[in-house]
């Protein structure tokens, strides 16, 4: 296993994380269960951490890449920036997500407000996620890129 394949298996990992955290964190809110809160903060800390362990693992993904004819220093280029983005409010997520965590086991006050907070920066998060995972793939696929050219598959008019 090299480095982008590496690469390639963790990084699904927080983006999936945000989306289902994300989807929990809003039922436990509407039903205002501490259990099911305390699951998403819980998947929010995964998020952070698998989070460092795929953005670590980018650099020795592109250092493959650069040695394979064709491939778009400007799409990684791309890739890295969101990267970059999505990393820092993943982790500022998971921190605060451990933060609610606590606060939740220990009934604070503000605990409702806390959640809200974490709820809306885990939808920003998921924003992120999306361009990070869609411009990470249009470096090797290009037929999901803004500029890819539809070609229509002729057909057999046997008929």
């Amino acid at each position: 296993m090299n480095n982008a394949h590496f690469h390639l298996v963790v990084n699904h990992l927080p983006i999936v994380g945000i989306l289902i955290g994300t989807l929990i964190l809003m039922t436990g809110i509407v039903l205002k269960k501490t259990e099911v809160k305390l699951t998403a903060l819980g998947v929010f800390v995964f998020s952070a951490i698998t989070s460092i362990i795929a953005f670590y693992t980018g650099e020795g993904a592109e250092e493959v890449l650069e040695n394979i004819a064709g491939i778009s220093e400007t799409l990684i280029h791309t890739h890295e920036e969101y990267a970059e983005s999505f990393f820092t409010i993943t982790i500022i997520l998971g921190v605060l997500s451990l933060v609610g965590f606590v606060a939740e086991l220990k009934k604070f006050k503000y605990t409702k407000y806390l959640a809200i907070l974490i709820l809306l920066l885990a939808i920003a998060d998921g924003v992120v996620a999306k361009y990070v995972g869609t411009s990470g793939g249009e470096i090797r696929h290009s037929e999901i890129r803004s500029n890819a050219k539809m070609i229509p598959l002729e057909r057999d008019n046997d008929d």
